[in-house]
């Protein structure tokens, strides 16, 4: 959000004492992140937020039950003329750092922190490219790529694999199945753009 915007925003005032109208630390606490992670979103535009004449913000509740809803990722369409990744991954933080070097670079993402958020995104916006964490609980990263593949054939939406493990088994299933890629984590988060940008140029 653009300074200008918020400062617009900030002249509208908004209830501070009502139920559904919560403070940076209640919508924290209500969504089970840190107050710097909401922060950093409002700021961003992936959390709506609201400011009293003071400047602090407010978070209505019906917004946060809908970032719930959407499997705790606030999912802004993509902006003309930007190519789309998804990133799906159990892991919070990992989601965080890759989506952040990626919008650096140009790119619209969209996060989801299983296969079940990432199939549904799939068919809400289909990316031009999907970032698929192997280990994943309940359905794991494999048994999403069919998935993606059974309903949209194989190849038509490039996937890159992740895994804690890299091996020779798991480049050669990675390729076998379809994937146009296999990255082992830790990595290198040039090396992860350096891979998108090769098979989805900005």
């Amino acid at each position: 959000m653009m300074a200008n915007e918020r400062e617009e925003r900030s002249r509208t005032p908004v209830p501070t004492n009502e139920p559904d109208w919560l403070t940076l630390g209640q919508a924290a606490k209500y969504l089970g992140m840190a107050q710097s992670t909401i922060r950093k979103w409002s700021d961003n535009g992936r959390l709506p937020a609201f400011y009293t004449p003071g400047g602090h913000r407010r978070y209505r509740r019906g917004d946060l039950d809908q970032f719930l809803e959407r499997g705790g990722t606030f999912t802004p369409r993509r902006a003309e003329g930007r190519r789309l990744i998804l990133i799906v991954d159990d892991d919070d933080r990992l989601r965080e750092f890759v989506r952040v070097n990626l919008e650096m670079e140009g790119y619209a993402v969209r996060e989801a922190s299983n296969a079940t958020e990432g199939l549904a995104a799939l068919e809400d916006e289909p990316p031009d490219l999907i970032l698929l964490d192997v280990m994943m609980p309940q359905v794991d990263g494999w048994e999403m790529l069919r998935r993606v593949q059974e309903r949209h054939g194989v190849g038509t939406i490039p996937v890159i694999m992740f895994s804690g493990k890299v091996d020779d088994e798991a480049l050669k299933r990675a390729t076998s199945r379809g994937a146009q890629g296999f990255i082992g984590k830790p990595f290198n988060p040039q090396d992860l753009i350096d891979s998108t940008k090769q098979l989805v140029p900005t």
